[in-house]
């Protein structure tokens, strides 16, 4: 348990870029206003909230909601419950509620035929196909509702603490909800853990049944930054679009839900990605391994002093010409004792922008030490017995 703190300021001069005085104190410009419900913009790798207007509201989620669909059935198949050519066997419930009778999106799945899990997910992902969804449903859970239980209990793992799901499609349901925020999240997930399945959402078309669809994302003809993710549109939900786009080493994910048209939709999008990409950075401070104390003082130990580092990268998003005003402080513990085990923690790494925390992470002992033998130890608390009186 950390008693005291010993602290050390940290200069950032290998990391920084050779920037102008005048870029440093630019001030980062209000975030902008768009004609819709809702909006967060985010920074897939870290987090990091950029711009958001009522993120935590809830709206009907219409076909955003079939990003969990998608997402459940690519853990199944990184799981290996389930394989990307199995047959799906098209019920009638599937194609009643979501074919090509309905006023909806459909894949134009034919009523008992067999289509590959791999075909349906391009059908639920790019042609928005609730046909394709409710069949991809059927064959992990039985039934829609079961499946429901699913997404809702994923849901609940990946912190979205918002959102409730009623179907596996978005068709509009009493009490179904989500918030651009928990909309984030789960886009996050789908970048993050399952990239190849991901790369479908930057087809600009699929074809099924000689039927070739468009990609309902305008920004994928408009951006080539771009790739992904899902629209969505109800009466209830208006037009919504969560996207994706990647410059430089940085990726930003907004969510835009409640705009008045397609058009309108994909003009507030790239209006919220180009303020991020503008006016912040994402970089790498620290790697993992980094030296960032040296001959830290220890007691009781076959060894007198140890290293600290850290045990993942330091990733920060900043605005951008702010990167001399971060600063970094050590907080390390003011008794280190043996035994010590490598990757113990033994303090703390902050860093911080005009006095606010970006992040707060461990140090730890890069190198294991033993106790010491027995008059060893005896000298040390000889020491620490007199210098504690002392003080």
């Amino acid at each position: 348990m950390l008693k005291q703190w010993m602290l050390f300021s940290l200069v950032f001069g290998l990391y920084l870029l050779n920037i102008s005085v005048a870029q440093a104190q630019k001030l980062i410009p209000a975030q902008p206003e768009l004609a819709a419900k809702a909006w967060v913009l985010v920074d897939a790798q870290t987090g990091w909230v950029l711009a958001e207007k009522n993120a935590d509201e809830q709206l009907p989620p219409a076909s955003l909601a079939k990003m969990m669909t998608t997402y459940i059935v690519s853990n199944e198949i990184e799981a290996g419950r389930m394989e990307e050519q199995s047959l799906v066997r098209i019920s009638d419930n599937a194609w009643e509620l979501g074919g090509a009778k309905t006023d909806g999106s459909t894949m134009f799945l034919s009523p008992r035929s067999e289509v590959s899990v791999l075909d349906l997910m391009h059908g639920v992902i790019i042609q928005s196909g609730n046909d394709a969804a409710i069949a991809l449903a059927e064959y992990v859970s039985g039934d829609e509702q079961a499946f429901s239980d699913t997404m809702n209990r994923q849901a609940e793992l990946l912190g979205m603490n918002n959102t409730r799901y009623l179907n596996a499609t978005g068709l509009p349901a009493e009490g179904m909800v989500t918030t651009a925020r928990d909309l984030s999240l789960i886009a996050s997930a789908i970048i993050r853990e399952h990239p190849n399945y991901y790369s479908i959402y930057s087809k600009k078309y699929f074809e099924h049944n000689n039927i070739n669809q468009p990609n309902r994302n305008r920004l994928l003809w408009r951006d080539t930054s771009v790739d992904g993710l899902k629209t969505g549109y109800t009466k209830a939900a208006g037009y919504c679009l969560v996207a994706s786009a990647q410059r430089r080493d940085m990726r930003l994910i907004s969510v835009v839900l409640g705009a008045s048209s397609e058009a309108a939709r994909a003009k507030e999008s790239q209006k919220l990605l180009s303020y991020g990409f503008r006016n912040y950075d994402t970089k790498v401070i620290y790697s993992a391994g980094d030296l960032l104390k040296e001959n830290t003082k220890v007691w009781y130990g076959q060894q007198e002093f140890l290293n600290l580092t850290i045990s993942d990268d330091v990733i920060l998003t900043f605005p951008r010409g702010s990167q001399k005003k971060l600063a970094a402080n050590i907080l390390v513990d003011e008794q280190i004792e043996a035994p010590i085990y490598q990757g113990q923690e033994l303090g703390r790494l902050q860093v911080t922008l005009d006095s606010k925390t970006l992040i707060d992470v461990p140090l730890v002992a890069q190198a294991g030490i033993e106790e010491s033998g027995l008059m060893s130890r005896f000298f040390d608390w000889i020491i620490l017995f007199f210098t504690k009186l002392m003080s």
